[in-house]
């Protein structure tokens, strides 16, 4: 379902409608760009996305509900650059009427007796893509109906994810739970069959908005589970680094075959257990990341904690991206590409 290849996700950009994205962005097949899982493996950046946009002859004002698209994600980034893990507890608010921290096991397994968001969850699961509007949809019922905190819900899904961005995933689930917002977000059965369209009636979705934040939550979603979410990372081989040349460290929100391309140099995928310890993804995912390096030339794949792989080396030599998951890297760090690299800290909205 997703190319791996470089040239051909250069042929996904190219082929963007802006405009068609507007008009048709909140119905399920509508006309989306599906490059976030781009985006969030850092292949190609919001910034090139941009360009390659305005490079059509489309003015700003034009396309205004895509250029919004591309800075909620750099404002997502922003705020975990500036709250760090403190995007893992509710930001702004308390989650209200919260009674467990789990998840409801009818949602896991979709079969919630919601049509559209139960396929949504199968085919999350099988494709590791989830439309955005159902995203929110599930959120909702997740944390709004089911009244279940948001912090394990939001790891289920990034799990499966291809697209899995701890910020955007994060920030977006404490959105909807009232957390970074002021309201909670709600969705109805007549706005989902809008959207998705079914056509289903009698669901405990199938009331006024006033009766939805008003609901006791439904008996169904009363069997909670904690869900099992492990990586399995491949395993480790030796790696070899040229003590001549510089390092170019590679990780899973940064595999830009384009960065620092010109010059020699070891260039290391680092998959580190701690930090799918602590954000941990699917098998599919992890293939996603090792088909997606392949675009690096010469690319070796080490497995371990940064100290231990690159112990005794000069850290003049090791080259690696901003983000706020490597902050105990050592070495010279570069940038990212950003929309608005003059826009730093944290800005409540």
């Amino acid at each position: 379902m997703f190319v791996t290849n470089y040239t051909d996700i250069l042929n996904l950009v190219e082929n963007i409608h802006p405009l068609k994205y507007a008009k048709s962005r909140n119905y399920i097949d509508g006309n989306v760009t599906r490059l976030s899982p781009y985006v969030s493996r850092g292949v190609i950046s919001t910034k090139q996305i941009l360009n390659s946009v305005l490079q059509k002859g489309y003015k700003p004002f034009e396309i205004e509900v895509f250029l919004k698209e591309l800075a909620w994600r750099e404002y997502f980034q922003r705020v975990w650059i500036a709250k760090g893990n403190e995007i893992d507890n509710d930001i702004k608010f308390a989650q209200e009427y919260v009674v467990n921290h789990e998840l409801s096991s009818c949602i896991i397994e979709h079969r919630m007796g919601i049509e559209a968001l139960d396929k949504g969850i199968e085919d999350l699961y099988t494709t590791g893509y989830l439309h955005n509007h159902l995203r929110m949809y599930i959120a909702s019922v997740c944390c709004n109906i089911s009244r279940a905190h948001w912090y394990t819900p939001a790891k289920w899904m990034y799990y499966y994810l291809l697209d899995a961005d701890w910020a955007s995933n994060a920030l977006s689930w404490q959105w909807v739970a009232g957390t970074f917002s002021n309201k909670k977000y709600y969705a109805n059965q007549e706005n989902i069959n809008r959207f998705c369209y079914t056509h289903q009636q009698k669901t405990f979705l199938d009331v006024s908005y006033e009766n939805l934040v008003e609901m006791n939550v439904p008996e169904i979603f009363e069997d909670t589970v904690l869900p099992l979410l492990k990586t399995k990372l491949p395993e480790r081989t030796n790696i070899i680094i040229n003590s001549d040349l510089p390092i170019c460290v590679y990780n899973f929100y940064n595999l830009d075959s384009n960065w620092m391309q010109n010059i020699d140099a070891n260039r290391i995928l680092l998959l580190e257990p701690n930090f799918f310890n602590k954000y941990p993804v699917c098998d599919k995912t992890i293939q996603f990341v090792l088909d997606l390096s392949r675009n690096i030339n010469n690319i070796q794949i080490a497995v371990g904690e940064f100290d231990e792989v690159f112990k005794n080396t000069p850290e003049e030599k090791i080259n690696f991206k901003e983000h706020p998951t490597n902050n105990h890297y050592k070495g010279i760090e570069h940038s990212r590409e950003w929309i608005f690299g003059e826009v730093k800290g944290y800005y409540p909205s």
